[in-house]
């Protein structure tokens, strides 16, 4: 779809009101009082503003698990959804008077979940005559004033990007996500909202909306060549003075990057994912940050400018609408401007209040049809599968991704010259409380076990970049001493480590012993039963996100590419299922890879 830059909203919010006088002043008495007024300088012109913000929403509307076919519910008890937030943005509007609050977002609202999946490829809102997509509808009801894109905004493509902006009431801001041959902004930079309070100067605010550069890495197959994506310090740098010449009293900074520094990219971009902080310490004329894109909560994290000596305010709301962060700004009139003279940020809880009716009302039947398409059954199960141990222990049911990848790869490449190479695949434990009950299958099943939008590609890799992938993914295991207790809570997930950054790898045999330091862990690598050849080529089925360089793993992203395609792995997973009909362990289970302690099997 071509890129052509949206024009803009520049949203004003005139207001007035009356002022209501308790009673009459007697005429000495009025004379006193003029009297000493007069001695006395006038008081300060101030006014206090609110900006809510959440992030991370990845299509939550209700506090639903589709994947349980329940209310949602974790061990620490929390809500979520946009008709609880939609109730907490109407108590802070109740409490400060709407015409003194704005509500932003900072990205990653289209993905995540059935609901979002079902409007995008089942019954997509790019159709002729499709849906409004659920989250612009509860989005344009709550009021939101504007959104920055996030990574996962690009996951259906540029086409169904443009029509969910199209939907939407507010804009979609980017000032980093920029059109590859002109690198002029794809999307609107910037946000302002002049708020006139009665009786005071106007006040206008402006957001600078702020995206993610790994986005030319994880939806490389849908921006290349038509978006590219530079750093957030670079941007920021550049459009904070301009928003200041443009009369901003407040610049808030909508980012869809975490607070960190760190990248999970590695050196693959000159660009830092999780760089808010940054943000703030380089780039003077920024009063606050909404944080986003590491689904942690931080309800104030304060950052110096090392330039100003200026603190900068950092709040990021906990994701999938369970928290709702608050800056409440206290701002003061003097020589002709407003300033900011306080910044303060809290969070509130989603779990404290219930959903809002509104919002019930208006996505109710969206949400009656998603929850009907989920619980399709589309085969049987002889066993119960679950990924409840899939983190340390080679589970059949990561087994079956793999297998299903493996034959969708085959069949794909069996008319072309590598038909005659061995296929292998890659896949990751995401969910650690998926499970494939023994009995009917339904498509919510199996979806809880591949809760990405990833998508399959094939790459050529030899044996030696393979055992270097090993190693890497073996990094994932906490090094344990052979005579250690083991406690499986404190054996994963070194370094921070996430469960979808670590790999099984299927038709090759392996132990990881985690008593040897990272980068030799890898023991007893065969294949065929024969210690594996270093020169020998195969095929590798990994997702997208892997494949274009999610979670650094080497040799992968540079690798040839063989073949790729559009259709969700988990929808592929789905397919065997139903043609199989009966989802039996003998088909796909096989005992790749184990864990060990100078060679001593650990469980």
């Amino acid at each position: 779809m071509p890129l052509n830059r949206r024009k803009f909203l520049e949203k004003s919010a005139v207001t007035g009101a009356g002022v209501a006088l308790a009673g009459a002043v007697g005429a000495p008495a009025a004379e006193a009082a003029e009297a000493s007024a007069a001695r006395k300088p006038k008081p300060a012109k101030r006014y206090s503003l609110t900006v809510m913000g959440t992030t991370d929403l990845h299509g939550n509307i209700f506090n639903w698990d589709y994947f349980k076919d329940a209310e949602y519910t974790d061990a620490k008890g929390n809500a979520k959804g946009l008709s609880r937030v939609s109730t907490l943005v109407n108590q802070v509007r109740a409490e400060k008077g709407r015409r003194n609050t704005l509500l932003i977002d900072a990205g990653d609202t289209i993905q995540g979940t059935p609901l979002t999946y079902y409007y995008a490829k089942v019954d997509p809102i790019t159709a002729p005559g499709g849906p409004v997509h659920p989250m612009a509808a509860a989005m344009n009801a709550i009021g939101y004033d504007a959104v920055a894109l996030g990574n996962h905004e690009f996951n259906y493509g540029i086409e169904t990007l443009r029509k969910f902006e199209d939907q939407c009431d507010f804009p979609l801001l980017g000032a980093n996500a920029l059109d590859a041959k002109t690198l002029k902004p794809a999307f609107p930079p910037y946000f302002i909202k002049k708020i006139c309070p009665p009786g005071l100067p106007p006040v206008k605010v402006a957001v600078l909306g702020l995206t993610n550069p790994g986005i030319a890495i994880w939806d490389k197959a849908y921006v290349e060549g038509k978006l590219v994506f530079p750093g957030l310090e670079e941007q920021a740098a550049k459009w904070v003075p301009k928003l200041r010449s443009m009369g901003a009293d407040v610049v808030v900074v909508s980012a869809h990057s975490g607070s960190s520094g760190t990248s999970s990219y590695g050196d693959q971009l000159p660009y830092i994912e999780n760089s808010a902080a940054l943000v703030a310490q380089q780039v003077p004329g920024i009063d606050a940050i909404l944080v986003g894109h590491a689904h942690t909560e931080i309800a104030e994290l304060l950052v110096t400018n090392e330039k100003t000596g200026k603190t900068v305010v950092l709040s990021e709301p906990l994701c999938y609408a369970q928290r709702l962060s608050l800056f409440d700004f206290e701002l003061v009139f003097a020589k002709g401007r407003w300033t900011v003279e306080s910044v303060k940020a809290t969070v509130r809880d989603s779990r404290t209040v219930a959903d809002d009716p509104k919002i019930t009302k208006l996505l109710k039947d969206d949400h009656d049809i998603v929850v009907e398409y989920v619980n399709q059954v589309v085969g049987t199960a002889t066993d119960t599968l679950t990924t409840v141990e899939a983190r340390y222990k080679d589970a059949p049911i990561i087994d079956l991704i793999t297998k299903v990848q493996e034959d969708v790869v085959k069949a794909a490449l069996a008319s072309t010259e590598y038909a005659s190479l061995p296929v292998i695949a890659q896949a990751s434990p995401f969910s650690r409380t998926s499970e494939i009950p023994a009995g009917d299958v339904t498509i919510r099943d199996l979806s809880s076990l591949y809760v990405f939008d990833n998508t399959l590609v094939a790459k050529l890799m030899t044996g030696a970049q393979l055992k270097a992938y090993l190693e890497y993914s073996a990094e994932y295991f906490v090094q344990t001493a052979a005579d250690a207790a083991i406690d499986v809570e404190k054996l994963t997930n070194a370094g921070g480590r996430p469960d979808y950054n670590y790999d099984y790898v299927s038709g090759l045999s392996y132990d990881i012993d985690i008593a040897q330091a990272a980068g030799s862990r890898i023991k007893n690598l065969t294949y065929n039963g024969a210690a594996l050849d270093e020169a020998q080529k195969f095929v590798f089925a990994v997702n997208n996100y892997r494949a274009n360089g999610g979670g650094a793993f080497p040799h992968v992203a540079s690798a040839t590419e063989l073949w790729a395609e559009s259709t969700e792995i988990r929808t592929r997973i789905a397919e065997w299922v139903t043609a199989k009909g009966v989802l039996n362990p003998a088909d796909f289970a096989s005992a790749d890879w184990k864990l060990t302690r100078n060679g001593t099997p650990v469980f």
